[in-house]
């Protein structure tokens, strides 16, 4: 008031005037105060008067009340008359906007504020909890507006950001020690090692001191802005089990000039004021009445100087209730020169252009919120500064700095977290906090610590032992490298060697009867068919590409066909051979070695037309099998269009059937033409294993589809070597005396028949 009088620019010719009640924190007496501050500067008296109501209003507006309760009183006395009621801070005075936001705007279009609303407040606080992993937490509220709405806040925040609420416990001032009590053991047996308190001071005094009795809970505190900055709680020794307590409280601004004024202040001043009497005579221990002065000591004599204290009242360091009250008086003061109607609407208008300094809520606006307060060595340490956004309708966080937290943070989880590898699983009945861990399935993972889900890796990835990474999948197909892919290349080079060798024998020995007999040029093409066959094997083993798919079916299939071929030709030429001894036949002479040549091209040129247009229309080609295992990738050729690939398989056992049937029906000619009876059993073999591969090759999985395959393309091809060849080089090797053409004619009786 002071600094406004002696400002010309703001009251020219105008003295400023104030009137003070004390609300004593009582709703009745609010309501009383507001009344007289309508009606008549003077004391409650006059509202006795009949003619007191009908009087001007004695002030343009009222700064306060300090609580909520009470000043929802005071509005429903104010309001209706549109008489600004502007709220300023202190311990227990943000309001929660459940109860004043939520009053009708229409109704109560005067009232002000120059604090946020707890609805930030309690956002906040159930950030903080949250950002230091505390998700299992008892509350504390006072049992009123400011306690109920502000808790019921937090507990909706807190249960956005995934923290649980294990109690909640509602005090007052007037409670009795034995109901205290019982909240002071719902605390000491709960589980949760946290507790938010959201109270007033007046009524967590009574709380603390029943704490202090029972002796240190051992709990972390995390308090409302109406405690947590009190100095009498951190300077009283048995309440020493609140350091650690962390909260909320304004931003703090310097008042230019205060500090003067509190020391200047004198009982010349103002001789009537028996308050700053009183206050004189406590502080100096000195008493201006001489009767009194046994009592006190010593005569006050006015010379006492209050510059020279340092205790609470001349302390200015910590303004943040004090500048809410500042902020208030201006807001209404730069509205005095105009008439009462017009307050309300330029204050509104002082909002838009003095946002920044007044931080009324209508509007958005930036505050700064310190978050202290670390009770260490009895004193405040501001250990987090943060810059929130407030609007009325969100909070955003912008900026979180400077954390330093000098004590171990505590643990407060109902149920530990669940590692990496694992997802949380809600337990029936009990809160969503409290769960167990499951551990993901095959082919999920989780790589956060309290995942809810597990998630499923990509189509070509897996799970590694630990599920908390995906990892590419092991791509399996028959290489070089492995076991089976070297047997079964140890085995294919060893029929091409052993066919080739026996194609030198027969080579070094093509003259001689036995090789010459039933067309030796059919003998070395079968032999060249065999090699190709053992050689096409190896195209089935390695990885596949492109080309080895289009290669490893049609190479094979083309040369088992020529293989075929040649011996269809050979058995055609014994069946032919033996009509030729008929008297008059000259079947010979059609059937002879251009016909079978003709014979075996266009045996071979029909499966080579068939892979052809198989190739043409739809070959095969590279493909990642990922049906039969999940764990793996089996990289196998498709055979691309399935009518080519069995038409293929159909022409190599329509010739076998051929072949097998003929050699069958030629198998008791006469002796010196029993080669039939090979070729039967190379057929049979032949036969048996081509039928014996059709259901192994449609239920083998993975690589050994593959594998079946090459044996029996292995098993097949050394069936026709051993049945057709063995034999003749028995006899080429070990037996010469009989590689004569007497024998070969069967013009002995103890011939062996080959």
């Amino acid at each position: 008031m002071e600094e406004i009088n002696n400002r010309s620019d703001l009251l020219p010719g105008l003295s400023l005037g104030y009137q003070v009640y004390d609300a004593c924190g009582s709703v009745p007496k609010a309501i009383q105060s507001a009344l007289a501050l309508m009606n008549s500067p003077g004391i409650y008296d006059s509202l006795s008067e009949p003619s007191s109501c009908s009087r001007h209003p004695a002030v343009l507006g009222i700064v306060g009340q300090s609580s909520s309760t009470p000043t929802i009183g005071i509005l429903s006395v104010a309001g209706p008359f549109s008489m600004p009621v502007v709220r300023q801070s202190g311990f227990g005075s943000s309001e929660s906007v459940r109860s004043l936001l939520a009053i009708n705007r229409k109704k109560y279009p005067s009232f002000f504020r120059t604090i946020p609303s707890d609805l930030y407040q309690s956002q906040a606080l159930a950030k903080l909890v949250k950002h230091f992993g505390w998700t299992w937490v008892g509350v504390v509220n006072s049992n009123s507006d400011y306690g109920n709405n502000g808790m019921a806040t937090f507990i909706e925040a807190a249960h956005q950001e995934g923290v649980c609420v294990e109690y909640q416990e509602a005090i007052f001032r007037t409670d009795s020690r034995e109901k205290l009590l019982k909240t002071v053991r719902v605390m000491r047996r709960a589980t949760a090692r946290v507790v938010v308190l959201f109270v007033g001071l007046g009524d967590l005094i009574p709380l603390l001191n029943v704490l202090a009795h029972e002796g240190d809970p051992g709990l972390q505190w995390v308090g409302s802005e109406s405690w947590i900055t009190a100095r009498m709680l951190a300077e009283k020794q048995s309440y020493s089990f609140l350091r650690g307590a962390v909260g909320f409280a304004f931003g703090n601004i310097k008042l230019d000039g205060l500090e003067g004024f509190l020391d200047s202040v004198h009982p010349s001043q103002d001789p009537d004021n028996a308050l700053l009497r009183e206050f004189w005579e406590t502080v100096f221990q000195c008493s201006f009445n001489r009767s009194r002065e046994e009592n006190r000591g010593t005569l006050c004599t006015g010379a006492e100087s209050l510059a020279g204290l340092k205790n609470q009242y001349n302390d200015v360091s910590d303004l943040r209730i004090s500048s809410k009250v500042y902020t208030a008086v201006y807001a209404i003061l730069d509205c005095m020169t105009l008439q009462f109607f017009f307050v309300f609407a330029l204050m509104k208008t002082f909002q838009m252009h003095f946002f920044f300094q007044m931080y009324f809520i209508l509007l958005a606006l930036m505050i700064k919120i310190f978050i202290p307060v670390l009770y260490f060595s009895n004193h405040f340490i501001k250990t987090i500064y943060t810059c929130f956004h407030l609007t009325p309708i969100k909070l955003i966080p912008i900026v979180l700095l400077n954390i330093f937290i000098p004590l171990q943070v505590p643990v407060s989880v109902c149920s530990q977290s669940c590692p990496p590898g694992t997802r949380k699983a809600v337990q029936k009945g009990k809160h969503v906090c409290c769960y167990g861990c499951l551990p993901c399935a095959e082919g999920e993972i989780s790589n956060v610590t309290d995942s809810n889900v597990c998630y499923l890796c990509d189509l070509e990835y897996w799970s590694n032992e630990n599920r908390d990474h995906c990892v590419l999948k092991p791509v399996e197909f028959v290489s070089f490298e492995e076991i089976m892919g070297i047997v079964l290349v140890c085995f294919s080079l060893f029929g091409t060697g052993f066919t080739t060798l026996i194609a030198v024998v027969f080579f070094i020995h093509r003259d001689t009867p036995i090789v010459r007999a039933n067309n030796s040029e059919l003998s070395f093409l079968l032999l060249f068919s065999l090699t190709l066959c053992f050689l096409c094997s190896l195209t089935f083993i390695g990885r596949p590409s492109e080309w080895s798919c289009m290669l490893r079916h049609t190479a094979f299939g083309i040369a088992i066909v020529l293989c075929i071929s040649c011996v269809l030709g050979k058995t055609l030429v014994v069946l032919m051979a033996f009509r030729a001894t008929l008297p008059g036949s000259n079947v010979m002479k059609w059937f002879g070695p251009p016909l079978q040549r003709l014979c075996v091209i266009a045996l071979t040129f029909i499966q080579v037309l068939i892979c052809v247009i198989w190739l043409t229309i739809s070959p095969p080609f590279p493909y990642k099998n990922m049906l039969h295992y999940k764990e793996k990738v089996i990289l196998e050729c498709n055979v691309g269009s399935a009518i080519g690939f069995w038409a293929v398989l159909g022409y190599i056992g329509l010739l076998a059937v051929l072949c097998f049937v003929l050699a069958f029906l030629a198998r008791k000619l006469p002796d010196n033409f029993n080669e039939a009876k090979f070729i039967t059993f190379s057929m049979l073999i032949f036969c048996a294993v081509w039928i014996t591969f059709i259901p192994a090759y449609v239920s083998s999985p993975g690589k050994f589809t593959v594998a079946v395959e090459i044996f029996a393309i292995l098993a097949s091809s050394f069936g026709l070597l051993f049945c057709i060849f063995a034999p003749k080089c028995f006899i080429i090797l070990l037996r010469p005396e009989r590689n004569t053409k007497k024998h070969v004619m069967g013009k002995t009786s103890n011939d062996i028949h080959f």
